[in-house]
């Protein structure tokens, strides 16, 4: 095999992408007390979601170990390996481990991984990326560049119903504060050079959702020419119904919208909506 894109399972590949031999996802675990869900292709988010709802404490996540990784890029001359932000998990460093594992054996393998700075739909956005880029012939270094300059000028902007596992799981450490829910306050949050940001709030999803697709016209640089990828978790007409807007508004050139898998569900909780483009 020419290449392989490999993504932690943070990356939501769509359903046809995982019928692809060259696109790989390596799962992280949740714990949800003492229960371990892998977020592979068995995930159920049903069923994922009714345990949530029923644990009392927070659910936990680990990212995929280096052996894990250092399977996934077997068989492949370029492998392109697509992880959450490093300052959200540690399946960027594990990664990065697994090259230098994997370089010892295969030094004429070329490998880079991409630290996305970013979760879930970014994750895709960049996955898809190289594979356009590889599909079209583009030698591994020029990928490897314009992927990486791509990723500096991305956007990604969320709404969650709460932010709470993110905060018992320490991942709002650019946050200064969580509003109180009582007056069903909610933040609509950026993700700026890979850490999670506060950029503004209203009361009510709503309204909230409508704050954060004004941000998108305010930061957005060249719209018209960029694809819009929506994922959700459990809320399709609510992703569907920004889709549409986002389009209207802002003329994307393309929209993707996809359903979470597991530790997209587990951070975005029911509801939750994340945008990058």
């Amino acid at each position: 095999m020419k290449f392989k894109i490999v993504g932690d399972s943070c990356t939501d590949f769509l359903p046809c992408d995982r019928e692809k031999e060259y696109m790989v996802a390596v799962p992280l675990t949740i714990d949800i007390g003492g229960c371990e869900v892998v977020d592979d292709d068995s995930f159920d988010q049903s069923e994922f979601l009714e345990k949530i709802a029923e644990y009392e404490g927070c659910p936990k996540s680990a990212c995929p170990s280096p052996e894990s990784y250092v399977e996934s890029f077997q068989g492949a001359e370029e492998v392109y390996v697509v992880t959450l932000s490093s300052g959200l998990s540690g399946s960027y460093n594990s990664a990065l481990v697994a090259k230098n594992m994997f370089l010892e054996e295969h030094p004429d393998v070329k490998i880079h991984v991409f630290d996305s700075r970013s979760a879930s739909s970014g994750q895709l956005l960049l996955a898809h990326l190289i594979e356009k880029y590889a599909l079209d012939g583009m030698c591994f270094e020029d990928v490897v560049k314009k992927v990486e300059d791509f990723r500096d000028g991305m956007k990604t902007t969320f709404v969650l119903e709460t932010l709470e596992t993110l905060k018992k799981n320490g991942r709002l450490t650019g946050v200064k504060a969580v509003m109180a829910t009582a007056l069903n306050i909610k933040p609509y949050m950026k993700v700026e050079d890979g850490i999670i940001q506060q950029e503004g709030q209203a009361r009510g999803m709503k309204k909230a959702l409508a704050k954060m697709i004004e941000y998108i016209g305010n930061v957005g640089v060249n719209l018209s020419d960029k694809t819009v990828i929506i994922s959700h978790c459990n809320c399709t007409e609510r992703a569907r119904s920004i889709e549409k807007e986002l389009k209207e508004r802002y003329h994307f050139k393309d929209s993707i919208v996809i359903d979470m898998k597991g530790i997209s569900s587990m951070y975005a909780n029911d509801g939750g909506v994340i945008i990058a483009f």
